[in-house]
């Protein structure tokens, strides 16, 4: 693995730490939603996410193709192309339930080197 790589999924990480701090303190969607300061904070963190996908080279993404790298990407266009379109729902789930199996694929990985 690229060292670049390994950089990356270190800052993917962060970028996840930051989205969990955002909106730790809310109980469901609606409430995160209306916190509009911390709703666009987390939504530039996975936009951060999309971009360090696109920064991971292919040898890596081939080699740890079990992540859905691709749907991370198209979230992050989602974000920045359709912002008015955001469902808080959606984003309050893929808080709650993909990114903590993600940040431990990403610790996994980098643990092993």
């Amino acid at each position: 693995m690229y060292k670049n790589d390994l950089t990356i999924i270190s800052l993917m990480s962060e970028a996840i730490d930051k989205i969990h701090k955002y909106s730790r303190k809310y109980r469901n969607a609606g409430e995160f939603f209306h916190d509009e300061g911390m709703f666009d904070a987390t939504l530039m963190n996975f936009i951060t996410l999309g971009e360090m996908v696109s920064r991971l080279s292919e040898e890596f993404k081939t080699k740890y193709n079990y992540i859905e790298w691709r749907d991370i990407y198209d979230f992050r266009n989602i974000i920045a192309h359709d912002y008015f379109g955001i469902n808080a729902e959606e984003v309050w789930d893929i808080i709650q339930n993909d990114l903590p199996k993600f940040k431990q694929q990403l610790s996994e990985i980098r643990d092993m080197h």
